[in-house]
């Protein structure tokens, strides 16, 4: 099988395990929304990004290292998994010492155990799905996706609708979840035969540290970007109106919907990381850089139109506003994080190559430019415009970020870019977030001239990549 046609085998198969089961935990959203008020949800979204936040500190970041080597053929798979796993236990021993230090973060009031057993269980669902991954079992990849998230619905379903446990009950149900598919991963991807103290190797043990060090604090500055936004909103004065935990709760739920893009990019990225690894040496990599991106963007630039055309639509599907009525603004906010949602997508993409071709450094010093923008314009622009100024931060961090990184990714492998392609689709995008959000007069008609425009700017992108498939 061609390269081509195995990332979009891959895809496919992600896509059938990723796909239905992510809409199904945006679902999610509306069983938030009407069971937890938005300042409890604040504190929901918070624990979440903590978790976000001490997992690559706990771990080494080594997953990270699992996929990039576990796929190289020229290193031991079995080597490779015990070294990860060690690495791995002693980051979590050390953690559980100082797991007492939570209790200083004003938020984890009684949840510091439950955050403790989250992070330890999402840690080890982690490693176990990124190594079955790079072992090519994607179907067994894919079904623990969806017996994943089946479990986290229905746990969701009995902890906080049923026991209404809120947050504790949000936490639970992560927990078990996690648990029972590390446990399924383990047992039916027979990882016991790849784990045994005797394969730990010095050599690959220290390659593997090496390379996925310079990742950890990558990791946690785009968690600092996100953690930020909802920490200045809950803390910082702002404007008169929304504002404290009520604000950064509607922030929270306003996110959830521009996840959809999320949602496509990352079974797009299941797939993508496996081919940018194997591919890395290949003659004709730029092409094949130029010709997947090329498809990416524009397939992102669509799905992003769609999302902001019926962002209303999908506001009224997954958000319960009839007990806590504030969350029916959250809408207003969609929009302009749909774009954010965007550019992190690119800067994942670029973000790629660093860990093809191990320049892993990289990855950190771009993602400390966008983190450090991101606080700095938190800071001036939430007193002066509250959410929409977290907003506005987010979006620009982001759209720096992918400014330095398209310029400086492309030394390593130097792929064509399309710019006057990226500039035009991003100037429609806002544009028609300005139209949704403000209503004037004409405004369907012009939000749909403008649909129409993206979708056949980018479809000769796409039908170009099936031609291309076809003749291969």
């Amino acid at each position: 099988m061609n390269k081509y046609k195995k990332l979009l085998s891959n895809t496919l198969i992600f896509g059938i395990g990723s796909f239905g089961s992510k809409i199904l935990l945006l679902l999610l959203t509306r069983l938030y929304t009407g069971n937890i008020n938005p300042g409890d949800n604040s504190t929901k979204e918070l624990l979440e990004i903590t978790t976000n936040f001490l997992i690559p500190i706990i771990t080494f970041s080594i997953a990270d290292a699992v996929i990039r080597y576990g796929i190289d053929r020229n290193f031991d798979k079995r080597r490779v998994f015990t070294s990860a796993y060690v690495i791995q236990t002693c980051g979590i021993l050390g953690f559980i010492v100082l797991s007492p230090l939570l209790q200083l973060l004003p938020y984890t009031e009684n949840y510091v155990i439950l955050l403790v057993v989250y992070c330890i269980a999402s840690a080890f669902r982690q490693i176990n799905s990124q190594f079955v991954r790079a072992r090519g079992m994607v179907k067994l990849f894919a079904l623990d996706g969806i017996l994943a998230t089946i479990t986290l619905f229905f746990f969701n379903i009995f902890f906080i609708a049923s026991l209404h446990l809120g947050v504790t009950g949000f936490m639970l149900s992560v927990i078990l979840s996690d648990l029972l598919s590390g446990i399924t991963l383990w047992m039916i991807g027979d990882l016991h035969r790849y784990f045994n103290l005797r394969y730990l190797d010095k050599r690959t043990t220290r390659m593997m540290i090496r390379f996925s060090i310079p990742l950890i604090p990558s990791a946690i500055l785009w968690v600092i970007t996100c953690f930020s936004d909802r920490l200045f909103l809950r803390y910082m004065p702002g404007p008169a109106g929304l504002v404290g935990d009520t604000a950064a709760g509607i922030y929270g739920i306003s996110s959830k919907i521009p996840n959809l893009i999320s949602t496509i990019s990352t079974v797009f990225f299941q797939a993508w990381n496996m081919s940018a690894i194997e591919e890395n040496n290949s003659k004709d990599r730029n092409h094949f850089y130029t010709k997947v991106f090329d498809t990416f963007q524009s397939s992102m630039f669509i799905a992003s139109s769609v999302i902001i055309v019926f962002v209303r639509v999908f506001s009224d599907i997954l958000i319960d506003s009839t007990t806590y009525p504030e969350y029916a603004t959250a809408f207003r906010y969609t929009p302009i994080l749909v774009i954010a949602v965007l550019m992190m997508n690119y800067n994942q993409f670029l973000g790629s190559i660093y860990t093809a071709t191990q320049h892993t450094t990289h990855s950190f010093w771009t993602s400390l430019a966008s983190a450090v923008l991101n606080i700095v314009l938190n800071i001036i622009l939430i007193p002066k415009f509250g959410i929409m100024g977290a907003a506005v931060a987010t979006f620009a961090s982001y759209f720096i970020c992918y400014c330095i990184r398209i310029v400086d990714a492309r030394k390593f492998v130097p792929f064509y870019v399309d710019h006057t392609r990226f500039a035009l689709n991003t100037i429609i995008l806002f544009l028609q977030s300005i139209l949704v959000v403000s209503a004037p007069s004409g405004w369907i008609f012009l939000l749909t001239l403008s649909f129409v425009f993206i979708v056949c700017y980018n479809f000769s992108a796409l039908t170009e990549t099936l031609r291309h498939l076809k003749h291969r």
